[in-house]
């Protein structure tokens, strides 16, 4: 074992021993004061369970509508932008994953401010905003696409996507790895009802324009509920908020935070390829078009089982141990995407990938938090965190597919680069 790698298992075993082989414990360096009050959080209580409730629903509107775009990717290439290629299509969907996670960059320091409703309101109205305003484009308007759903939808989940889990620590502690795992269950949860609902609704007589208004209404009416049900806990007044440059150069003299950050980065290259193209890629091979519709959600319905079992799951193995296993897994059911020819294997892919998928996803956060000594910096370090890894490979996937539709190239660039993440974690 290299003298890196036993850094980073060094950290990470002491930061599992301070609570349990699961959370990390309130270390703070001599010259700061503890994060929450004195009492510590309540591990649970009416309002850390409705924040939990909140936050998930956050998840389930947000990347869990990000996750269905797959349906809008096949809509788009096949009916209604279809002058446009299949990349210049998936930028609509990369931007919009990109933003959501580089806009925490400002909402984490917003948040270590105390900003978090003013953050979770904006957010939340600029979501809403976006979906009422795309129900009105019409067929070719590729440009009114692309600054609704990829600019104003992306910023507005940015806003909120990184508040609404970091507010989990101010509830859970010891029970922060497990909470975390079920919030972020909300997103294939929300990767499976969006895509049902909107394949439906756009192959229906509802047509796009109708589909995409009921679309619009389901999700701000939970937006709503979501934002009234999440609460924050009184923080000491005395509590030191940190400054931005000061946590960037702290973290760039870490380097098991960097190695987590360089291997997530190459993970997130060909994690979206599956999500985008499955059900695209499913029609064209001539496999019946209303099961490829059901394609996302049998991956997504998978995702839910990983990312509710993660948190069991990392108790006994660890949480990097099984965040480099699901990646690793991840690389090479992407590569397997090239014999994909038959009903059978979509199933056979879209299970395993969405299992895999969803225990990786439900590793990022709590990873973060474990190599997070000082939990006043946690806002801040996310934001650093997300804008690195807010890097999408769909449009990249797009160009090395071409309109020719080969599927060799690009299912052999993402797998290889999910694989090269846990060789980088191992370093």
């Amino acid at each position: 074992m290299s003298v890196t790698q036993s850094r980073i298992r060094t950290t990470l075993a002491a930061h599992e021993k301070s609570n349990n082989l699961e959370e990390p414990g309130h270390v703070h360096s001599s010259n700061s004061l503890p994060l929450f009050s004195e009492h510590g959080p309540p591990d649970g209580g009416f309002w850390a369970w409705a924040a939990a409730f909140g936050c998930f629903l956050i998840q389930f509107c947000g990347f869990g509508y990000i996750s269905s775009f797959g349906v809008y990717q096949d809509f788009y290439t096949r009916i209604y932008l279809r002058d446009q290629p299949p990349s210049a299509i998936s930028w609509i969907g990369a931007l919009t994953s990109f933003l959501a996670d580089n806009v925490t960059l400002i909402s984490g320091p917003l948040y270590d401010r105390g900003w978090f409703y003013q953050l979770m309101i904006v957010g939340t109205a600029l979501q809403s905003l976006s979906l009422f305003t795309l129900s009105l484009a019409k067929p070719g308007q590729f440009y009114l696409i692309f600054m609704v759903q990829g600019v104003l939808s992306g910023i507005g989940m940015g806003l909120t996507y990184g508040p609404c889990m970091a507010v989990i620590s101010q509830h859970f502690s010891k029970r922060r790895t497990l909470v975390m795992s079920l919030v972020t269950s909300g997103t294939p949860l929300g990767a499976i009802i969006h895509p049902m609902m909107l394949n439906h609704l756009f192959h229906d007589t509802v047509g796009f324009t109708g589909g995409v208004r009921a679309s619009a209404g389901f999700v701000s009416a939970l937006l709503l509920i979501a934002c009234l049900s999440m609460r924050t806990r009184a923080l000491s007044e005395s509590t030191p908020t940190a400054r931005y440059s000061a946590v960037a150069r702290k973290c760039s003299r870490e380097v098991p935070f960097i190695l987590m950050t360089a291997g997530f980065v190459l993970c997130q290259i060909g994690f979206y390829f599956p999500v985008f193209y499955l059900q695209l890629d499913s029609i064209k091979h001539g496999i019946d078009v209303h099961f490829s519709f059901y394609s996302l959600v049998i991956l997504n319905a998978a995702a839910v089982l990983g990312r509710c079992t993660a948190g069991t799951l990392a108790a006994y193995t660890g949480l990097l141990n099984l965040s480099i296993a699901a990646t690793t897994a991840c690389g090479a059911l992407i590569i397997s995407m090239i014999s994909l020819g038959q009903m059978s294997s979509v199933i056979a892919i879209g299970v395993t990938y969405g299992y895999a998928s969803g225990v990786y996803l439900a590793t990022m956060v709590p990873l973060v938090t474990m190599l997070t000594p000082d939990l006043s910096e946690l806002g801040a370090r996310m934001g650093i965190y997300f804008a690195f890894i807010c890097f999408s490979g769909g449009p990249i996937s797009g160009a090395l597919l071409s309109s020719q539709y080969k599927w060799l190239i690009p299912s052999l660039f993402n797998g290889v680069s999910d694989r090269n993440r846990s060789r980088t974690s191992l370093c």
